[in-house]
């Protein structure tokens, strides 16, 4: 036995550090966020794990090609300035990545030591790097390229829209963000929650790019303002990053009544307008006792757990198959039930029935079995004949996906779309059907995560570059 190979193999650590967090009886009560990040002790302690791979899979894990060992061998360093500095050559948004990214579905999953279920805590070291950066009140800013006169309009100042932006300021490029709602940052500012991204880390992100040269011009609607036609006159390059904001329902009797809320709507509410502070805010938001949400993603957790905050009795996840198949990620349903959110697996709600007001009082739901794995992969859902029961709830939120708005596609001649209602476009390049506009991230994709919007923005930040240079379609 090679001596050496055997000290090199014990010295391994499969103990990832766990991150502080608020106490389940403590958070479920504020809006303060849930995870409180590593120490700089923990963050190097961490980083030590890491084993340098001459040939590190993590990289091939991470759509924004974050050179992840260099970073992490800098925190071991304890040089923290160099490690920030390497992470945003590629990722312009580091302190919301480290909180909402899935890393343990990419980067992670791709660890070596992952064989051992040992992975490095990679979203957490990104995380720390932010907030390390954030505390010293100075934010170095990257070299650019020259000025080249080039001009691009971006429509929709979420993930993908601000990644473009980034890339494409760095490489001498003028950017003008155009945004919707009067608030910066698209999915980041109005869907996900405060206990898991405060708003002033989305607010910092965008005002860093910003501070790069973008201009970002809120309350302005494309495609009623002015249209993507119009823009393309005084612009030599169009990217349309406006998400996937238009909710589903499920066609059942009863979703007109009052306490029947989108996820879209529900949260829109509270973050963006600040719902959870009134009447601090001017945002009115009723107190219900029984609440239900319907579906089991991530934007469902984050719906459920705003319940609770709110001061709701009962918060219940309704969903039609198992533990085994939920889509959100370990950590939110995790969380989600350390607070008392209840889960009801292999339910299917079929009726929302009303008291003499036109408010919600009960669900009528079904019993589901599972059966074969349909085209997601899953065990497909099969209702149970005769299995109707009802719940008692005073509002139910549906969380069970959403499409496009189509705002931009309809006022845009030449723009193609699916039978979806996402928008035609090259998955490599982002180049759409007409010619100077590009688009990527979940008006594209679908309702998908933040990183992959990033990664979209990052291969049509590179398209649009190239299209600049030479003039080539």
């Amino acid at each position: 036995m090679n001596p050496e190979k055997t000290e090199k193999t014990s010295k391994i650590d499969l103990n990832r550090n766990d991150m502080p967090k608020q106490s389940p009886e403590i958070r479920r009560h504020n809006f303060n966020e849930v995870a409180l990040g590593y120490s700089e002790g923990l963050a190097v302690q961490e980083a030590k794990r890491c084993l340098q791979c001459k040939k590190p899979k993590c990289k091939t894990g991470c759509p924004v090609e974050i050179d992840i060992p260099d970073f992490i061998s800098f925190i071991v360093k304890g040089d923290f300035s160099s490690g920030i500095k390497k992470l945003k050559e590629k990722n312009c948004l580091p302190a919301v990545c480290g909180r909402v990214c899935p890393q343990e579905a990419q980067c992670e999953s791709q660890c070596i030591l992952g064989n051992k279920k040992g992975e490095i805590a990679i979203g957490r070291l990104e995380r720390f790097l932010a907030d390390w950066e954030a505390t010293k009140g100075k934010v170095d800013m990257p070299p650019k390229a020259k000025p080249t006169g080039k001009k691009i309009a971006i429509v929709g100042s979420g993930p993908a829209g601000v990644t473009v932006a980034g890339d494409l300021i760095l490489l001498g490029h003028e950017v003008t963000i155009f945004e919707a709602l009067h608030k910066a940052g698209g999915v980041l500012t109005y869907g996900i929650p405060e206990f898991r991204l405060p708003k002033a880390i989305v607010a910092r992100e965008v005002d860093y790019v910003r501070r790069l040269g973008a201009k970002v011009i809120t309350d302005y609607v494309v495609g009623k303002t002015r249209s993507i036609d119009e823009l393309l006159k005084e612009f030599d390059a169009v990217f349309v990053g406006t998400g996937a904001g238009l909710p589903w329902f499920m066609d059942i009797p009863g979703e007109n009544l009052n306490g029947v809320y989108s996820a879209n709507e529900y949260l829109t509410r509270m973050n963006l307008m600040k719902g959870y502070q009134f009447p601090m805010s001017s945002t009115p938001v009723r107190k219900h006792v029984r609440v239900a949400v319907v579906g089991g993603g991530n934007v469902a957790m984050d719906s459920a757990r705003t319940a609770l905050r709110m001061g709701a009795e009962e918060v219940r996840i309704i969903y039609r198959r198992s533990h085994a198949e939920l889509p959100a990620r370990l950590e939110e349903s995790e969380n989600a039930e350390e607070e008392g959110v209840i889960f009801n697996m292999l339910t299917l709600p079929v009726k929302y029935i009303g008291d003499e007001n036109g408010w919600l009082k009960e669900i009528e739901c079904l019993k589901m079995e599972l059966g074969e794995p349909d085209a997601s992969g899953r065990r497909r859902p099969i209702e149970i004949p005769d299995s109707n029961f009802r719940m008692q709830m005073d509002a139910v939120v549906c969380a069970i996906g959403n499409s496009p708005n189509p705002l931009v596609p309809s006022t845009t001649p030449g723009l193609q779309t699916t039978r979806h209602g996402t928008l035609v476009a090259d998955q490599e390049t982002g180049k759409t059907t007409k010619e100077r506009v590009w688009a990527g991230g979940d008006i594209v994709t679908g309702a998908a995560t933040v990183i992959l919007a990033m990664g979209a923005g990052r291969k049509a930040a590179r398209s649009i570059n190239e299209y600049l240079e030479t003039g080539k379609w």
